[in-house]
């Protein structure tokens, strides 16, 4: 499954990485956020497993807030502030 962006405005962005294996969806994760402007919330579907136990830690390493983490039945929805 590729990723996806979902845009609703220039502040909230959706990335769909589901299907997505470590790390490739940290990096594509990180790279969509140093192209958003400061304060920007960010999205991101993960799969259960290794991607929700090592994506938001590693984003926290690299000085990202991670202001929510969903269960979403099936995925679970990370949101992070840059």
């Amino acid at each position: 499954m590729s990723a996806s962006d979902v845009t609703s405005d220039s502040s909230n962005v959706q990335m769909d990485l589901r299907g997505t294996p470590c790390p490739i969806n940290f990096v594509r994760t990180k790279l969509r956020l140093e192209q958003m402007q400061p304060g920007s919330l960010l999205e991101v579907w993960l799969d259960p497993g290794e991607p929700i136990e090592q994506v938001p830690d590693s984003l926290t390493m690299e000085g990202y807030r991670i202001e929510a983490i969903e269960d979403r039945s099936g995925f679970f929805a990370v949101k992070v502030r840059c």
